[in-house]
């Protein structure tokens, strides 16, 4: 039987059902601070890490183009320090939204669990920084009650680098003693997601329908499989990935 070691979830979206609050978040910090961006500009790239989403914002503003596949690639040291004030507000509605509002996606804890009774490792990754990504596993207990073995977020890669590069990927499988990318699934909803999976050369890229782009947005990245909801990722692997 062929073998799948880890699976790499995403977390708003595809786990974290918060319906288009990530983009509604950074969209109202962006508007506070005047940037001249459009929401749609901001939905499609909040899988990343969302720093240098607001150097994105910043420098396009300024008629800079950045393609989504160079967005960890190519740095605006001129736009840094006016998107950590951006960010800065960011965080603290985002943190307020979740302390209020977090739940997992319908079926996310269950597929969680029937992972580790198949001796599959459960990973998050995301384009947070650390205080939001550790405010929602407090608040789901994911870590606390043994559904997560690892929640990683862009501050545990040096220089803060997230999707699409492939680091958070490879810093859980360093976590978890995973050895090699063809036993590891990346699960998301977001462009991000795919490169990523792309990128790290996953066994299995798997899109899921529950997030709030359209999937015109995403489905031109490569994925391997599309599923309606993380729900449905069990029975997937079970179909796809464990094969005699």
């Amino acid at each position: 039987m062929s073998k799948v070691s880890m699976v790499m979830f995403d977390l708003a979206g595809t786990t974290i059902n918060d319906g288009t609050a990530v983009a509604d978040c950074l969209y109202q910090a962006a508007v506070e601070f005047k940037l001249p961006v459009e929401y749609n500009e901001i939905l499609t790239r909040i899988g990343t890490n969302k720093i240098h989403l607001y150097q994105f914002l910043i420098a396009r503003a300024q008629g800079k183009q950045i393609a989504m596949e160079d967005f960890e690639k190519i740095k605006d040291p001129e736009s840094h320090e006016m998107a950590l004030e951006v960010f800065k507000r960011y965080s603290q509605i985002m943190i307020d939204f979740y302390r209020n509002e977090v739940k997992p996606m319908p079926g996310a804890e269950e597929t969680f669990e029937w992972c580790h009774q198949h001796g599959i490792k459960v990973a998050t990754d995301t384009g947070f920084h650390r205080d939001v990504n550790d405010a929602l596993m407090q608040g789901l207990g994911w870590i606390k009650r043994g559904l997560v073995d690892v929640a990683v977020d862009v501050q545990h890669i040096p220089g803060d680098i997230g999707r699409p590069a492939p680091y958070m990927l490879f810093h859980a499988m360093r976590e978890l003693n995973v050895q090699s990318v063809h036993e590891v699934i990346k699960v998301g909803d977001t462009p991000a997601d795919m490169l990523e999976g792309r990128n790290a050369g996953c066994r299995g890229v798997v899109a899921v329908l529950s997030g709030p782009l359209p999937m015109s947005s995403w489905m031109s990245y490569y994925h391997t499989h599309i599923i309606p909801s993380v729900m449905e990722l069990p029975a997937l692997i079970e179909r796809e990935f464990l094969k005699d």
